[in-house]
């Protein structure tokens, strides 16, 4: 089977650089899939789950809002993090989901002191973290 080239690339520098068969990523027009030869490409990430596979194992990362571009059969993505499903500290996210909750809770009732914008997207954060720690187990 062809292979496509997937770089991860994060401000503090690269995450994942290998030869895969499938890559899967939250796009901001919805979850898309890569092959090689696909099309020239180029899209936002949201936060959320991305995967891929190589040979029958297949891994996940939660990705945060950025870039990817896709062309000649490389698929770079450029996001403001990146964490391996394996990694990801559930307790930790279970913790940020519940205080972003809170934060948006205290924007709703009129405290002008909250961020409502910012704590949404902790809150989107925290729950990508949560499912890709879930998908990683499975």
């Amino acid at each position: 089977m062809a292979q496509i080239h997937l770089e991860i690339v994060t401000p503090t520098g690269p995450v994942v650089s290998e030869d895969v068969d499938v890559v899967t990523a939250p796009g901001s027009g919805g979850e898309f899939g890569v092959l090689a030869n696909h099309a020239p490409y180029l899209t936002t990430i949201k936060p959320g789950t991305l995967s891929y596979r190589k040979d029958r194992d297949t891994k996940y990362l939660m990705v945060s809002g950025g870039f990817v571009e896709v062309s000649c059969n490389r698929a770079t993505f450029l996001v403001e993090s990146a964490e391996f499903g394996t990694a990801i500290d559930v307790e930790r996210a279970l913790k940020a989901k519940e205080r972003a909750e809170r934060r948006i809770a205290q924007a709703v009732q009129g405290d002008a002191e909250v961020n409502r914008i910012r704590a949404e997207a902790a809150l989107h954060r925290a729950l990508a973290r949560l499912q890709t720690a879930q998908r990683a187990k499975l």
